[in-house]
């Protein structure tokens, strides 16, 4: 990133206006004409910065007003205690969506009140943007591809793309993509406190499971990954960040050299032969009608049934992280969670549910995951009954 001008960290979005005490004409004329001539000057104050695609952008020196768009944008944005910049929100946040599992928007009602410029995944209407008072000075953009230059072009306000990431593989692009968010918010202090709480946790579960012996580490699987809507059995991430975090033996893993991947659809019968001990159920499967859900597939497919995870009745509910792109706080949770049921021993001070609520209140600020489990009938964080 290449900043002519960096402006004061932590600034607030929301401007507060009062009157004075009463001056002698003379003076208050004056001082208008200074207010007027500050605020020229600050107008015609720019910077210039490189987004994630390598576009050079020029933006106001100050920006206190952005819409964010495409999926994990507005996610991003609030992670960075910076919602209150937003003047419009695309259709997601007005919902109903396919899998409605966002704890950020849980923890922000007020994202519904918004006025829309556009249909989520980053279908923006530029008529609508146009038409939006106050205007935004910046639009983020999320899996912008090409869209970035047109949506300038279109609308005449500056298009700055991120790279969403992840927390695996991914980790750079999304430590960059906080990065230059704030750096065009003046939220730079904030952006690495996020940064840093993320690695604090990695490294918290990585210590708790280094030391324990590849014959303790049970065979895992991860099913019903919800991927652009609800999914089945077989929809799985071969990188599972809890997986990973936790040293945990992921029977989808990719093999050394293979290219990493966040989602899959993996053959029954690699599943069968694999045989994992533990299986983990992603919860936004139930959206599907009875008999093509994950938890139906394994009561009713005898090629499952044989499953030693079936048979011993070790099959656990995990909260919905894919829902608009990977929400990050239930990613983390998830792993707390993971980490508990599989080696309780080295997990014994932490309450699965109580941590993922310190997550949110740190990254959200509010609280979402009781509702969320009480959304999904009490079935994420506790075994799953297939009878």
């Amino acid at each position: 990133m290449n900043h002519i001008r960096t402006p004061v960290r932590g600034r607030s979005c929301q401007q507060h206006r009062g009157k004075g005490p009463g001056l002698p004409r003379f003076f208050r004329v004056m001082g208008c004409l200074l207010v007027l001539l500050a605020l020229v000057t600050q107008a015609q104050a720019a910077r210039t910065i490189r987004d994630a695609a390598g576009r050079r952008v020029t933006i106001a020196d100050q920006v206190e007003r952005v819409i964010c768009s495409g999926p994990g944008c507005l996610r991003l944005l609030t992670y960075l205690q910076a919602q209150d910049c937003i003047v419009a929100v695309d259709s997601i946040e007005q919902g109903p969506a396919p899998i409605d599992a966002r704890p950020y928007a849980m923890a922000n009602p007020q994202f519904a009140t918004y006025p829309l410029f556009g249909q989520f995944r980053g279908r923006d209407n530029p008529e609508l943007i146009a038409a939006l008072q106050p205007q935004p000075q910046v639009i983020f953009k999320t899996f912008a591809g090409q869209d970035a230059d047109r949506l300038q072009a279109k609308t005449g306000i500056p298009v700055i793309t991120l790279e969403y990431g992840n927390l695996t593989y991914g980790r750079p692009h999304l430590e960059q993509a906080l990065r230059l968010m704030a750096a065009v918010l003046g939220r730079q202090e904030r952006a690495e406190k996020v940064i840093a709480f993320f690695t604090a946790m990695e490294e918290d579960l990585r210590r708790r499971t280094s030391n324990i012996p590849v014959t303790e580490r049970p065979s895992c699987y991860v099913g019903g990954l919800g991927q652009r809507g609800p999914q089945g059995f077989q929809s799985t991430e071969p990188s599972f960040a809890p997986f990973v975090f936790t040293g945990t033996d992921n029977i989808a893993a990719p093999t050394p050299g293979d290219r990493p991947l966040s989602h899959a659809m993996v053959a029954k019968e690699l599943i069968v032969r694999r045989d994992p001990q533990v299986i983990f159920v992603d919860l936004s499967t139930m959206a599907l009608a009875a008999g093509s859900n994950a938890l139906d597939e394994l009561r009713n497919d005898a090629a499952y049934q044989a499953l030693s995870a079936v048979r011993w009745s070790r099959i656990y509910g995990l909260f919905p992280y894919n829902s608009y792109t990977q929400n990050f706080e239930t990613i983390f949770a998830n792993a707390y969670y993971v980490g508990k049921v599989l080696y309780p021993q080295h997990f014994a001070d932490i309450e699965p549910l109580a941590r993922a609520e310190e997550i949110s209140l740190f990254l959200n600020g509010a609280r979402a995951f009781a509702r969320l489990q009480a959304q999904y009938g009490g079935l994420p964080f506790n075994r799953l009954e297939l009878r």
